[in-house]
Formats: structure tokens, sequence, C-alpha cells
């Protein structure tokens, strides 16, 4: 029994970062209808700037992570004004194919820059051991969790309590009735690819902290973050957060008792059996399966 609740809690330190790294995919994907095959590298970027910051500019933690949101954002922003707004209304195919083409961009511009060795975040606290009854964490690990919870809830009071928030949902609930109401959509689907990379990057900084980062690693993360918002259903912001927790749990039990090896597989059993009996995600709407 101590075993599972470690492997329970490990997997729900994971499932946190899934859950942060998936809510940008959701507001992308589940939302604007932009498949993002770039989502991973925007992860991955996050972690580089973090590492840019904290160790080459020798910033502290949290100074490096508000660089890093703020670096972040203006790139998601001017990547959908210069690219993604160009084939916003041609479909998905477009979409597919630019995303595919950025991801490989910025996959090599920094590889050029950085090489391929991990790097490694200096993390805010150390690493010595929290103890839970049986479960074993670290303080360094309970402090990314929490940040992960800060910065979700912090998404979910811009979405639901702004201005910016509510000219999102009106813009993708009718967008052509939005423009009519006098809202600006261009600057608005700019805003939520913006917010989207800001959670993608802060997910790679965070778990930088905790592991290391690497160029290679956007492809991982982007099946990950699909997993999770095909298993939470598109456009649902408490889907993203249960896919990813569940995710996390799922790949630690597998990892813990059948094989560390394989462990990635269990997002694609997880993808089947949500196709079969739950084709549209654990919280589609009515709107959505419509």
């Amino acid at each position: 029994m101590d075993m599972l609740l470690q492997f329970v809690a490990n997997g729900l330190v994971s499932g946190a970062f899934y859950a942060l790294s998936a809510l940008g995919l959701t507001l992308i994907f589940g939302l604007m209808r932009v498949v993002n095959f770039a989502h991973g590298e925007l992860y991955m970027l996050g972690g580089v700037m973090g590492w840019l910051a904290t160790t080459v500019l020798g910033l502290n933690f949290f100074a490096g992570l508000a660089l890093t949101l703020a670096v972040m954002g203006a790139c998601g922003w001017l990547v959908d004004r210069f690219l993604i707004e160009r084939v916003r209304d041609q479909g998905e195919e477009p979409s597919i194919l630019l995303t595919i083409g950025l991801s490989i961009f910025l996959t090599n511009t920094a590889l050029l820059l950085v090489g391929t060795a991990p790097l490694t975040i200096e993390g805010p606290l150390p690493n010595k051991p929290v103890f839970l009854g049986p479960v074993v964490l670290t303080e360094l690990r309970v402090f990314a969790v929490a940040a992960c919870a800060v910065l979700i809830l912090a998404a979910h009071l811009v979405i639901r309590h702004t201005r910016l928030g509510r000219a999102m949902r009106a813009t993708f609930q009718d967008p052509m009735a939005a423009r009519l109401a006098g809202i600006n959509t261009a600057r608005v689907y700019a805003s939520t690819f913006a917010l989207g990379t800001m959670l993608a990057a802060s997910a790679g900084m965070l778990l930088g902290s905790i592991y290391s980062t690497h160029v290679s690693a956007g492809g991982l993360v982007s099946l990950k973050a699909f997993v999770v918002v095909i298993l939470g259903g598109m456009g649902s912001f408490a889907g993203a957060i249960v896919g990813g927790l569940i995710l996390g749990v799922a790949e630690a039990l597998w990892g813990g008792y059948i094989s560390t090896g394989t462990v990635d597989i269990i997002g694609f059993i997880i993808v089947i059996l949500t196709l079969i009996f739950k084709p549209y995600g654990l919280f589609s709407t009515q709107v959505e399966r419509a």
C-alpha cells in the first residue's frame, strides 16, 4: 500500500505539469481550432529560456520565470499575427503543415544555439525530502506543483473574470457576432495564442528545475498534451486538468508495476479507449458534441 501511495503521488506531480501544458493546447487547439504541432517546442523553449535567464544572465528563479513568460508571451503573439493568421480560415490542413514546419524550425534553431546536452535550471528550493506519511517528495516538487496550481488558477480567472476573457469566449462561440459587437477578433486570437504559449513555457521551466530540459523534448510533450486534450474534451478547462492528472497517475502506475521502458504506451491506450467509449472526451459539452 505504501508503494501504491508513492506511485500515485509521483503521478500527481507529473500530472500537474501535463495539465498546465495541456491547458495551453486546450486554448489553441480546442477553442481556436488550430492544430498546433509546435506546442511541444514552445514548452521546450520555455525550459531553454529559463536556463538562459537563470544560468547565463544570473537571475534568480522567480525573475527568470517572469522574464520567460514575458518573452514567450511576446513570441506567441508574433507567431499568431504573422503566421497563424494567414491560414486561420483555410481549414485544418494548412495550420497542421504550418505548425509542423514551425516545430522543425524551432527545434533546429535551439540545437544550433544550445546544443544537445541536457540543461538544468536552478530551482528556488533545495531537493530536501518532505515526508507526508508513507509518501516521500521533495521541497522543490511540492513548490513546482503549487506553482502549477497558481498558474492554472490565474488562467481560469483571466478567462472567466476579465474583459479579455469575455472577449475570448464570445469570439470562440461566434466570431462573426463578436466582430459585429465591436470585438477585435484578431487581437483576441493573438492574445489567446500568447496565453497558451505562456502556459506551455511555464511548464517547461518548472519541470526543467526538477529534472532537466533538452531541445528534443518537444515531440513527446506534444503527444502527451494531445492525449490530455482528447481525454478531457476539446476546449474544456476542467478536462485538461483532470486529464493531465489521470495520465500522470496512469503512467506512474504502469512504470511502477509493469515497465518503465514502455510507459509512453499508456498514452496511446488512453486515446484508444477514449475514442471508443467517450469520443468527445470526459468533459465534452453539448455544443462540442454538436
